[in-house]
């Protein structure tokens, strides 16, 4: 059995991604100081797949200690998700991302360079395309600047991916550029667990629901869309951790040095859409009042994926509706088991 190292497994895609892995043959190894994310995730992960994964509480900005930890295991990938995630978090602390995400992506390369480990899939993002001319964004897009420090976090890191690649001609890294995850695993064992007030969307919606929240806050009306707010290609997180695996397969088997693939829908959707969606879906009372614009939002972007179909042969199989579905079931369990 392959051990996969997963940077940041125990947080939200990673968490459904190692499940994943697991499913498909993998033996994931997690390492994950759980900054942003808790135990109740790794029991839940434990749920599903049964001790089939080692679990590190460490933190991959110490390289001492991921050194130490690799050393453990023949790795045979990495997938590297490990990072602060929030557009507006980071315009409120810049520094804190930039060192974070950046240092442990550089801790993850070294470690991959000294221990021979020559895959890796790396947890990137649409930020990486700033506010672009057009709607619809293809892998070949023209990249703007980001519009958050979050966003140049992952452009960054692209950027020391594609002139380290060139240094190491037998690496063979894939960089996934995934939209809006959503929802959660479908037995409700596993799903998005923020910590405080929700930065997404959905979220903020299911908690506000549920009367953790007071209410939701849209951030803004005023943008040039359909409804006035932001338009976005949500996914839902199984077929985001379905990519994962796809891509990790793709690397074994096709030798890229590197490669970009968008991981979206193909479809966008307003944030009052997904209000009404909820609302329809779950008849759940959500008191919502519209805001101000949130510093870092880009106005309107979702995924070209004709790349991911011919070359991955991946595509998302469910709905925005499902995601939500899952997403409320979550939230529910979670009262429930408290």
């Amino acid at each position: 059995m392959k051990n996969v190292l997963v940077t940041g497994g125990a947080g939200y895609i990673g968490s459904h991604t190692v499940v994943e892995l697991s499913n498909q043959g993998f033996h994931p190894i997690i390492v994950d100081d759980l900054r942003n994310s808790s135990q109740e995730i790794l029991t839940g992960i434990n749920q599903l797949i049964k001790d089939s994964f080692t679990f590190y509480p460490i933190d991959i900005c110490d390289k001492n200690l991921l050194f130490e930890t690799i050393e453990k295991h023949n790795i045979y990938a990495i997938i590297h998700f490990a990072a602060y995630k929030s557009v507006g978090d980071s315009c409120a602390h810049p520094l804190e991302y930039y060192q974070n995400n950046l240092i442990g992506l550089m801790n993850v390369m070294e470690a991959s360079a000294f221990f021979g480990i020559e895959k890796l899939v790396f947890s990137s993002s649409c930020t990486v395309y700033g506010e672009p001319d057009v709607k619809e964004v293809r892998e070949t897009t023209a990249k703007k600047l980001p519009v958050s420090p979050y966003g140049f976090t992952k452009w960054m890191g692209e950027q020391i991916l594609e002139d380290y690649s060139k240094t190491k001609p037998d690496l063979q890294i894939i960089c996934l550029r995934y939209f809006n995850p959503i929802g959660a695993h479908p037995s409700a064992q596993i799903g998005e667990l923020p910590n405080g007030t929700p930065n997404n969307l959905l979220p903020y919606i299911t908690q506000t629901a549920m009367g953790l929240q007071e209410k939701l806050t849209v951030f803004g009306n005023d943008y040039p869309t359909s409804d006035g707010t932001c338009v976005r290609d949500y996914i839902h997180v199984c077929d985001v951790a379905d990519a994962h695996v796809v891509a990790l397969n793709y690397v074994g088997k096709n030798n890229p040095s590197l490669s970009h693939f968008n991981i979206g829908t193909g479809k966008g959707t307003t944030v009052l859409e997904v209000v009404d969606f909820f609302q329809k879906i779950t008849h759940a009372p959500l008191p919502f009042e519209i805001g101000n614009r949130r510093m870092g939002d880009v106005v309107e972007i979702y995924a070209n994926v004709d790349l991911a179909k011919s070359e991955l042969q991946w595509a998302a199989k469910r709905s925005v509706e499902s995601a939500i579905e899952d997403a409320w079931r979550w939230e529910k369990s979670r009262k429930t088991n408290k």
